[in-house]
This record gives C-alpha cells, sequence and structure tokens, in this order.
C-alpha cells in the first residue's frame, strides 16, 4: 500500500515477476484497511506516508481488527527511523528503508530485501501492541522506586566480568523492548547487540533505547571502551567486533565484511569475541530473526564452556536465526522473549 501511483506500480511489478502472489493494491490508509478486512492478505507492505489517514494510524487500526504481518516502507531519515520504530511497536513486523526516499526509482536495489521480509512477514507470529514503551517504563519506575531511581551506577571493571553478545533481526526492535528495559541499573556486564538495521536507523534506535532502559545505550560509531552495565548497538551499514588494546576490551565498527550476508554481523561479532576473551566469560542471546546469522559462532561459544540462550518459538516472531542454533545444538537454555531478562540477572548473580 503506497501514496505514489508509480511506486505502486513498481511494487505490483516487482511482485508479479517473482510470481506466486495475488495482488491488490490501495492508495491510502484508509483502502488499506478495508483491503485487510475484505481481502484477507497474508501479508501487507504499508507506507507511512500517505493521503487521508497515514502508514502508522492504518496500521493500528489492522491490528486492532485482523492482525497481520505487516512490512513497512521507511524513508532513510530521522524523522522516517522514529516513525518506524513506532510501527514495530504497534505490531508491523519488519521494514525496507527506500533507497531513494518517497518516491523511489530504484526498486531493484531493495528486491531481495523486500520479497524475503514479505514471505518472512506472511509466516510471522504477530505480537499486537501491549502496554506500549512508555507502560513498560513506568511499570519498571513503580517496581523500582526504591532502587536507584535515575541515577546510573558506574561499575568499575574487573577480569572477572561477563559480556553478553545478542543477534536479532526481523521482529528485534519490539523484543529487545521486552528484554532490555528489564536489566537493572547494576547489571555488571557490557551488552553488544548485532541488530540487522540500516545505518541511517541505529542512533535513533540507540537513543529510543535509552530512553527506556536503566542502562546506558550507545551506538557504536567509533571505538569505545566496554565498561560495565552499558548497551552496545552496533552501527547500521558495518560490522561490530571486540579487540583487545593494551589488555583493556573494545568494540570498535568495520566496513561490512562481505564474506557475510547480514549486517552488523551476528557471526562476525561472536568470533571476535571468541578470539579475545575466555569463552566461559561470554553468554550469546539468539532473538527473532531469518537466516542463519551467528548460529556457527554461538554454537562454538557453547561448546567451549559459554551460555547461549535460544528465543522460543512461542515468542519469536520469526523462528530462523534461533531455530539454526538450537539444531546445531547451540543453546544453552531456550526460553520466551519476556525471560530472557531474568535468566540474564540470574547469570549475572542479581
Amino acid at each position: 500500500m503506497d501514496d505514489s501511483a508509480l511506486m505502486r506500480r513498481q511494487l505490483v511489478n516487482l511482485f508479479q515477476a517473482e510470481g506466486g502472489f495475488v495482488i491488490q493494491q490501495a492508495k491510502n490508509g484508509r483502502e488499506a484497511i478495508a483491503l485487510n478486512r475484505e481481502f484477507l492478505p497474508d501479508a501487507i507492505t504499508l507506507d507511512i506516508n500517505m493521503p487521508d489517514m497515514d502508514g502508522l494510524t492504518a496500521l493500528s487500526y489492522m491490528m486492532a481488527e485482523r492482525p497481520v504481518g505487516v512490512v513497512m516502507l521507511s524513508s532513510l531519515t530521522e524523522r522516517g527511523a522514529l516513525a518506524t520504530f513506532e510501527a514495530l511497536n504497534l505490531g508491523a513486523v519488519d521494514y525496507v528503508a527506500k533507497p531513494g526516499g518517497t518516491i523511489s526509482l530504484s526498486i531493484d536495489e531493495i528486491k531481495f530485501d523486500l520479497i524475503s521480509k514479505v514471505y518472512a512477514a506472511a509466516r510471522a507470529r504477530i505480537k499486537t501492541k501491549g502496554i506500549g514503551v512508555k507502560g513498560l517504563t513506568q511499570r519498571l519506575r513503580d517496581d523500582r522506586a526504591n532502587e536507584a531511581g535515575n541515577k546510573r551506577k558506574i561499575v568499575k571493571s574487573s577480569s572477572n566480568e561477563g559480556l553478553v553478545l545478542i543477534g536479532v533481526s526481523t521482529g528485534g526492535p519490539r523484543t529487545l523492548d521486552e528484554i532490555l528495559p528489564l536489566l537493572p541499573v547494576d547489571f555488571p556486564w557490557p551488552i553488544l547487540v548485532a541488530q540487522h538495521m540500516p545505518a541511517a536507523f541505529t542512533k535513533s534506535f540507540a537513543d529510543r533505547l535509552n530512553q527506556v532502559c536503566y542502562l546506558n545505550v550507545v551506538e557504536v560509531s567509533h571505538p569505545l571502551m566496554l565498561d560495565p552495565g552499558t548497551i552496545y548497538i552496533g552501527k547500521g551499514g558495518a560490522d561490530m567486533v571486540v579487540t583487545n588494546r593494551m589488555n583493556k576490551l573494545m568494540v570498535i565498527p568495520k566496513p561490512e565484511n562481505k564474506q557475510f550476508l547480514w549486517h552488523p554481523s551476528v557471526e562476525l561479532l561472536g568470533r571476535s569475541a571468541l578470539e579475545n576473551l575466555n569463552p566461559e566469560r561470554i553468554t550469546g542471546v539468539m532473538l527473532t530473526g531469518m537466516g542463519h546469522d551467528g548460529a556457527d559462532a554461538f554454537t562454538e561459544i557453547k561448546k567451549m564452556g559459554g551460555r547461549t540462550i535460544a528465543e522460543s518459538e512461542e515468542s519469536a516472531v520469526v523462528f530462523g536465526m534461533p531455530a539454526e542454533l538450537i539444531k546445531r545444538n547451540g543453546a544453552t537454555v531456550t526460553l520466551p522473549a519476556d525471560r530472557v531478562a531474568a535468566q540474564l540477572n540470574r547469570w549475572a548473580g542479581l
């Protein structure tokens, strides 16, 4: 569903060329809602900017009336990123960034990404809107009224610290919203998050998480020391690796390694951690997403004495990445998303 006749025509041609799709078009949000009710599609592509009724409003009606797998079409701007995260919070499965703005003449650039995400959306477990980020934040503040409040505790580094690696893709932002705000202010380990996401989105994503988490959240846009109780979001359009400089662990961004299909690469992150830490200090968390990124590295972490969590099928929007870890016998435990934070807290001794 898109407000541009040219863009709609390009999308129809793209899916028709792929074959196997029965397609309907809507030029605004109201038509999209009606088609969702009458046509009963398996998946919907939805633009954020539409006349009469915008995509976010239409999405909220769809999720209330007939939840369906929705892939948002988003512009590569800060405003587009913020709107995309709101769409994911409302229940959209994933998004595709338009390469050329609102009306794109380079649809082939996103062809593979769009088709694969539409297939995934058609099979996805739809998470309709719950209490939302604001509600979650207020609940956490109420639950911890007698704790540290808004003050963030600074924990000094020690040789016994652990390191948490999180790999996540389709459905990730909403799933991370369920996990990261539940880590307390005194969580003692650094957390590195490789979320497959475009470069234009990760800074806004990190800033948004920083508003709802007790831990500091930063984007890895330059080399950073690994500090306990800090969440590091890999910069989109790059890879993120762990390194050791003068006996101090650091995380650095690197240009995308073309040997790997997805970026920031979970596999490369896991391998770099194994090269620089005792595996027993590493905890790997594999969450929702398509493909197998990170499954081999996380399996190796477990084999060498580390611990891993695979998100269970019951909560995963797309069960691809955690399923691949489980298939390799690489999961120490398999848990729904709402139990991951509690397990991390236990392993950290909290």
